[in-house]
């Protein structure tokens, strides 16, 4: 991106208020994608650790996979809490609280390994809700540590280098125009001299 200007001063003042702009912008543009990356690598972190459990679930559910055929479809989701919260500029959902709605059933009439299989259900929903959310806060601080990234190397390799070649090229410009114009009245002064002398 070539920036376009004029070789005069008011074009100066006004590409130093621009390179001002950016390089202040610049330290926390950077401060908020090192805590962009920070936070991303947390979650992923989580994400694997959610995954594990998940994992453990699956043996535990595989285990005594002949019984879950007759197992009663009870368990739903009867509530989800979800927060916005914000780090450093960008909102991601949390969630806060998951409540169940488990179906009245007749306990007689069902395999005693029923109330344990609720709880299993419940942490399995529970992990694979929490992954989910954590798989949306990923998605969402990456794609802002991305563009904030950029919008860095923006400033820091494109937008600030050529601001301040702009602002030498313009006044090398006016200090070459100034010298030729002095350089030219004293020709002037001196030409008018000699035909003052000569008369």
């Amino acid at each position: 991106m070539a920036i376009k200007f004029q070789y005069n001063k008011t074009e100066i003042q006004r590409l130093n208020k621009q390179l001002d702009i950016r390089e202040k912008a610049l330290p926390t543009l950077k401060s908020k994608e090192t805590a962009l990356r920070i936070e991303v690598k947390r979650i992923a972190a989580e994400i694997e650790r959610i995954q594990q459990k998940l994992q453990e679930n699956d043996e535990s559910m595989n285990s005594f996979i002949a019984l879950w055929v007759e197992f009663p479809d009870i368990v739903s989701i009867k509530n989800a809490d979800i927060s916005l919260k914000n780090i450093a500029g960008v909102k991601i959902p949390i969630l806060e609280h998951l409540e169940f709605d488990v179906a009245p059933v007749s306990y007689i009439n069902q395999p005693a390994w029923v109330p344990i299989g609720i709880q299993i259900l419940k942490e399995r929903i529970s992990l694979k809700t929490e992954l989910k959310t954590k798989g949306r806060q990923f998605d969402i601080l990456n794609y802002a540590r991305k563009k904030t990234t950029q919008k860095v190397n923006l400033y820091e390799k494109v937008q600030i280098p050529e601001f301040r070649s702009a602002v030498l090229k313009i006044k090398r410009f006016l200090e070459d125009a100034e010298n030729l114009s002095k350089s030219a009245q004293k020709i002037v002064k001196q030409r008018n001299a000699e035909k003052e002398a000569a008369l």
